[in-house]
């Protein structure tokens, strides 16, 4: 019988991906181009995120404003519920824009663009 480290789980010829996750034909420079996708969706949909949540804040803050009926403690609630919102929003551009800063000080002018900024690195 068998111990259990000698049993072999993957097939003879390994496990093989699909589409432009499989191995076959990967090369470093391909390699690169995905990870770059990924981290450029990461970021793009949080970005996309942010600004749903922003609007969100807005509307459910302003509702509040609406129906707070002179009562303080929801109108002061709504309000600091827009002001948050806000605040994430420009923090959120902030972001992006001291990631830029900081590339073009390093001399990293694509610091958002991961494969671009090691190949400029590594020169």
């Amino acid at each position: 019988m068998k111990q259990l480290a000698q049993i072999e789980i993957a097939p003879p010829g390994g496990f093989r991906g699909f589409g432009s996750l499989g191995l076959e034909g990967l090369t470093a420079e391909s390699g690169g181009a995905i990870f770059n996708t990924f981290i450029s969706t990461a970021i793009g949909v949080m970005t996309i995120v942010a600004f749903i949540w922003f609007v969100f804040l807005i509307f459910i803050g302003a509702f509040g404003v609406m129906t707070a009926g002179g009562d303080k403690q929801a109108l002061e609630s709504a309000k600091t519920r827009i002001r948050n919102g806000l605040i994430g929003v420009v923090i959120v551009i902030a972001a992006i824009f001291l990631f830029q800063l900081v590339g073009y000080i390093l001399g990293i002018p694509n610091i958002l663009n991961p494969g671009e900024a090691v190949r400029q690195i590594s020169k």
